[in-house]
């Protein structure tokens, strides 16, 4: 009788336990999760557009050994400068040290856009939009050039930034991911320490 209380009073007090440790690992989880969002096979790669050349290049961190492993041509806008307003036909830069970043990856294959150059509302975006988040501006994003594919690389943009179709696409299935950082240069903007020997000299 006096084991079958005692088993008694420890299945009892089992259920607080199961809840205790699993409230625990809930937490522990949850730390685990809060960390920076990686990419395609686990890197945490980054974008950095240069108006200065006109390139998109993606770069892996390497642990502090920064490294290129991808680079395309990009249209960017007409106008050169810090967007300022809706409409000025200028792509933003984003602040020092603070990139922009990736909000959403939207299929755009059937999206249209009138460029008011006589052609009405054409397909324009390639098959995919990544959305950018840019403080003080909206609609913003990194996009294919349907219809327009020879205007990559220039300046012919409203503010987005423009891919060939099939590099659209290379970029979104093999790099980018929601949260990916995304760092806009100015024309005259020194090169970081990684883009030293890949830009030239500002003019």
């Amino acid at each position: 009788m006096r084991y079958l209380a005692i088993i008694l009073a420890i299945v009892l007090a089992m259920p607080g336990t199961f809840a205790a440790t699993k409230k625990k690992q809930t937490s522990k989880n949850a730390a685990a999760t809060a960390v920076a969002p990686k990419g395609k096979n686990g890197k945490q790669y980054f974008v950095v557009i240069n108006k200065r050349d006109l390139k998109l290049r993606v770069y892996d961190p390497n642990g502090g050994d920064t490294l290129l492993v991808k680079e395309y041509d990009v249209c960017l806008s007409k106008n050169k400068g810090q967007k300022q307003r809706r409409g000025d036909m200028k792509t933003p830069e984003s602040p020092d040290g603070r990139p922009f970043t990736i909000s959403m990856i939207q299929d755009a294959s059937g999206w249209k856009h009138d460029f008011r150059d006589g052609r009405g509302s054409i397909r324009a975006y390639g098959h995919w939009f990544l959305r950018l988040v840019t403080p003080g501006h909206s609609g913003i994003g990194i996009h294919g050039s349907t219809n327009n594919e020879s205007s990559v690389p220039g300046r012919a943009s409203e503010g987005c930034i423009r891919l060939r179709d099939a590099e659209i696409i290379d970029l979104k299935e093999n790099y980018a991911y929601v949260g990916m950082p995304v760092t806009i240069r100015p024309e005259g903007a020194a090169p970081l320490p990684f883009e030293q020997r890949l830009l030239p000299r500002a003019k």
